[in-house]
């Protein structure tokens, strides 16, 4: 249970962060800037919810839920040693990953097929999951450079780039149901 009755502990004063595994890193690691990006599309995600009503609003909810978990994932180095630990380290897994892909198919079979790129924007809530998707899409790339150098879980990866295809095809229907999709007209301002 996590209790936090004290906000600041001044153990950061020195430029350095505890991961969930005690040991201490420089906050500008790629494992906290790789969590430090999940976090930061928590809270787009949340900004996000300000507009979705019913049964997106929830699956952004389960999302913002799914990310905590990611960044416990993320912050808990040494996969190898999960046995050994205290208690079983929050991993992502295989089932999260499924539930993204279905609700995409869901979301993605009461869209028109694309005939052209589209360009961020449209509604408000549009607008707002574009943003999502981009930073999903960054946390993605530093989570696959992490994984070059050090463990990360495969479920981690595998989630973030459903999710920011989640985010494009949610982004879609919130348009309208892509009715009011903003569409790319290549070389139009030539």
């Amino acid at each position: 249970m996590v209790v936090l009755n004290k906000i600041y502990t001044r153990t950061g004063d020195t430029g350095e962060t505890a991961l969930g595994d005690g040991s201490r890193v420089a906050k500008y690691s790629a494992r906290v800037t790789a969590y430090g990006t999940v976090d930061e599309l928590n809270s787009f995600v949340g900004v996000a919810r300000l507009e979705a009503e019913n049964a997106l609003a929830d699956q952004l909810a389960a999302i913002q839920n799914d990310l905590f978990d990611l960044g416990a994932d993320l912050c808990r180095p040494e996969m190898e040693k999960d046995t050994e630990a205290e208690y079983p380290p929050l991993r992502l897994v295989v089932a999260q990953v499924d539930r993204i892909e279905a609700e995409i198919d869901d979301m993605n079979a009461a869209l028109e097929p694309l005939r052209s790129f589209v360009l961020p924007g449209g509604s408000a809530l549009s607008a707002h999951l574009h943003v999502c998707r981009t930073v999903a899409r960054r946390a993605e790339r530093l989570c696959v450079e992490l994984a070059g150098s050090e463990d990360v879980n495969a479920q981690a990866i595998r989630y973030l780039n459903r999710l920011s295809d989640w985010f494009f095809v949610a982004a879609r229907l919130a348009n309208d149901g892509g009715k009011s999709d903003v569409l790319w007209v290549p070389g139009a301002n030539r």
